[in-house]
């Protein structure tokens, strides 16, 4: 007689399978960039910098920001891995989260470089319909959210780049984004376009933990500005300040 093994109860106290994480080496609050290469743009912030682990596509390193112990982990591209690394770094003790990562503009006037800031997600995903019913919301933590908000504005100002605010939709598949698709994502007034956050929200918002997303524009898909035609100066410059201001909001509000 076999015995079904309960997911939500298996190695909750130990080393973690796919982040390699255990209890008490990482701190309350960490940032989720979808790249790995994008943590240790993150640890240039830090002080007293650790790697952690690197496991498959989930690399973590710690350290300090104005006193504030950081953990920064990467999630891997898409919402399954995004699901697997919040559930595993809450069992590990995390209890806050801010993805800092790339999205594309919907709406006219979003520019690269500029900051988005996501009050809640579309839910065009797979992974969310296994945890939630359809008519579930995606939504972040509202006072991470406005604190992300103010904070960007105030490290923007004077400077090209703009801070937009609205919803997101987070898809599965990146080159299934039809013109037909966009357009209706527009007419929708859908602020911007990316692959995680809907994950990253419902899976906080079932565990009681906190979340919220800030990203660099990449390209806007409905006014032409892709990936392809030279935007990649403006979008790191935009990480860079989307970091920021995830760590600012992080020691404010003592996440």
């Amino acid at each position: 007689m076999s015995t079904i093994v309960d997911k939500s109860a298996v190695g909750v106290s130990e080393r973690q399978f796919h982040i390699g994480i255990a209890p008490g080496e990482v701190s309350t609050v960490a940032l989720l960039p979808g790249d790995p290469f994008r943590v240790p743009l993150i640890a240039e912030f830090l002080t007293d910098v650790k790697t952690v682990a690197h496991n498959r596509e989930h690399l973590t390193m710690t350290g300090y920001y104005k006193g504030r112990h950081i953990t920064a982990t990467s999630t891997g591209m898409g919402c399954p891995s995004t699901a697997i690394a919040v559930e595993e770094l809450i069992r590990v003790g995390v209890t806050s989260f801010i993805r800092v990562g790339s999205s594309a503009g919907l709406q006219e006037g979003v520019r690269p470089g500029d900051l988005l800031v996501s009050e809640a997600s579309l839910r065009n995903d797979g992974t969310t319909a296994a945890y939630a019913r359809v008519g579930y919301p995606a939504v972040p933590d509202l006072e991470i959210t406005a604190e992300l908000a103010r904070v960007a504005r105030e490290l923007t100002a004077g400077t090209e780049a703009s801070v937009h605010t609205g919803i997101s939709v987070s898809d599965d598949a990146f080159y299934a984004e039809t013109p037909e698709w966009i357009s209706e994502l527009h007419d929708l007034g859908i602020l911007n376009v990316e692959m995680e956050a809907s994950a990253l929200y419902v899976v906080a918002r079932l565990r009681g933990v906190r979340a919220g997303m800030i990203c660099s524009t990449s390209s806007n898909l409905y006014d032409g500005a892709s990936l392809y035609s030279g935007t990649a100066d403006a979008l790191k410059a935009g990480w860079r300040r989307s970091i920021e201001a995830a760590l600012e909001t992080a020691v404010s509000l003592e996440l």
